[in-house]
């Protein structure tokens, strides 16, 4: 115990245990959970909303890359997530004249965090020992991340005017959302729809 208690009082010990819990804390990072918003007109009763079909102007591509007549990979998913969550909440998909429009953007971005400069993930000061190993002043307190945010629309078909909208943002694996994310924050926005009465009245 003793021995194990010297180990802790050495500089370079205590920046490698910081450096683990560090790593050990990124690594959860792609669970995190997804911050969603959302606005609506408020003069809008949604409970007549009963069909829907996807906005005709809809891009079939979002990701940049070389996709034309034909959809991408994030195309298909984020349309098979929001048609599942759509069914889920009894609206039907139908052709021709719907009630509501919907469509949808989908990014992902380079972001930077600025993580507890200053301070250990032990909540105590940093005395800045300045070695080699991510410690003290040699820390770098800001973090690079790819951020995927999700923008669903809804468009009412009889007045071509907003009705809703609904945003998720959440911390992603790579410059593409992935099919268990876009499900993820598919389901976590569309959560938000309809607006509950307690909504209405803000």
């Amino acid at each position: 115990m003793k021995r194990f208690t010297r180990l802790l009082a050495r500089p370079t010990a205590l920046a490698a245990v910081a450096l683990s819990l560090l790593l050990g804390v990124s690594s959860c990072a792609t669970t995190s959970r997804v911050g969603v918003t959302s606005d609506f007109d408020h003069s809008v009763n949604f409970r007549n909303y009963k069909t829907w079909a996807w906005y005709p102007q809809q891009q079939p591509d979002v990701e940049g890359g070389p996709a034309q007549d034909y959809r991408s990979f994030l195309d298909k998913r984020m349309r098979t997530a929001v048609e599942a969550e759509m069914t889920r909440k009894g609206l039907t998909r139908v052709d021709k004249n719907p009630d509501v429009f919907v469509a949808y953007s989908a990014k992902v971005e380079d972001k930077q965090r600025v993580n507890n400069a200053g301070y250990s993930p032990f909540g105590y000061p940093y005395y800045g020992y300045g070695y080699g190993y991510g410690y003290g002043r040699g820390l770098n307190p800001v973090s690079e991340y790819k951020e995927g945010t999700v923008i669903i629309d809804f468009v009412d078909a009889k007045r071509k005017e907003l009705a809703w909208r609904g945003m998720g943002e959440a911390q992603v694996e790579n410059q593409s959302i992935s099919e268990q994310e876009v499900y993820r924050i598919v389901g976590s926005v569309l959560g938000n729809y309809p607006p509950t009465d307690k909504q209405a009245q803000r």
